[in-house]
């Protein structure tokens, strides 16, 4: 399972620094775009956080500047993959409160799953937006990663 884990958990590095470069190289600067990004980045963080029962740095929505997603998506990129060194159980249950103060309980392996399809469907949207604006969203599928 952790190997599993470790291969989705590269790929959503892979496609979020996709669409950094869409950001950065290609000057989309889009300000729901941008929001989007952001959240991404900072729910990642914050489930890190609450599995390692910490007081996270980022609140859901706060706003990054877009040469800053680099820096944080790679500590948590970092962060990540040391969980998965460090924790044998994957089914080990982690109690937290939600951003609206409901208290709740999921396994690691839940979390994780959650924190890789909940980027999948904000880059989606993202892609959307960069369409809109007449560019090439970056091809960001799990297959052509892959490949």
């Amino acid at each position: 399972m952790h190997t599993l884990f470790k291969d989705f958990l590269e790929y959503n590095h892979y496609a979020n620094k996709l669409f950094i470069r869409i950001f950065l190289e290609n000057g989309f600067q889009e300000e729901k775009g941008i929001r989007l990004f952001s959240h991404i980045i900072n729910a990642h963080h914050i489930w890190l956080a609450r599995i390692r029962n910490d007081t996270p740095m980022f609140d859901v929505w706060e706003i990054h500047v877009s040469n800053s997603f680099s820096k944080v998506d790679q500590e948590n990129h970092r962060q990540s993959l040391k969980l998965l060194q460090d924790e044998k159980d994957l089914n080990r249950i982690v109690s937290y409160t939600n951003s609206k103060g409901h208290a709740y309980q999921n396994s690691i392996q839940e979390i994780l799953l959650h924190i890789i399809n909940h980027s999948t469907h904000h880059r989606g949207q993202i892609a959307t937006l960069i369409r809109e604006s007449g560019m090439e969203p970056p091809v960001s599928d799990y297959i052509f990663y892959k490949r």
